[in-house]
């Protein structure tokens, strides 16, 4: 006999699941992805419990799947974020995102005097991750810039 307290979220057809998410990260994942912006049905969970993260949020897209920059830009937030791609309601492929060894054209630069905020020059980081944690050196002013306070270019 099922519970009436519990609640259910319907399986997707076709779309992608992030899970695996930092609980504080979900809505800047939301937001660098634009899916604040877009028309397909989308279902998220925060303060889920995680033995990994200890409380993690998950993201259900309909009828999306996400390209390489996209795929960059969740490892940037979410490093350890897992998407599983759905087909006719099954789990067709599981990928774990990768830290890229270096960014091009999908962070800010910080610092204000940077050549990349005065000029219209594409940004390009190289990525470090230690401990967990996302640091972006600058190409160009060598300023590192802190997990806390990248700022992700949103198209």
């Amino acid at each position: 006999m099922k519970n009436e307290h519990t609640l259910q979220v319907n399986a997707i057809e076709n779309g992608t699941v992030i899970d695996h998410i930092p609980a504080q990260q979900l809505f800047k994942v939301i937001k660098i992805l634009g899916l604040d912006k877009i028309e397909n049905q989308i279902t998220f969970g925060t303060n889920l419990s995680s033995d990994k993260l200890g409380k993690k949020a998950i993201i259900k897209i309909t009828g999306k799947q996400f390209e390489e920059t996209e795929t960059n830009k969740i490892a940037l937030i979410a490093p350890n974020a897992k998407l599983n791609i759905i087909n006719d309601y099954i789990v067709t492929e599981k990928r774990v995102v990768k830290v890229p060894a270096q960014v091009v054209g999908l962070a800010k630069c910080v610092n204000p005097k940077c050549i990349t905020n005065n000029e219209e020059i594409t940004t390009k980081f190289t990525v470090f991750q230690t401990n967990g944690s996302i640091s972006l050196k600058c190409h160009y002013c060598e300023k590192i810039t802190d997990q806390d306070h990248l700022k992700i270019i949103v198209d």
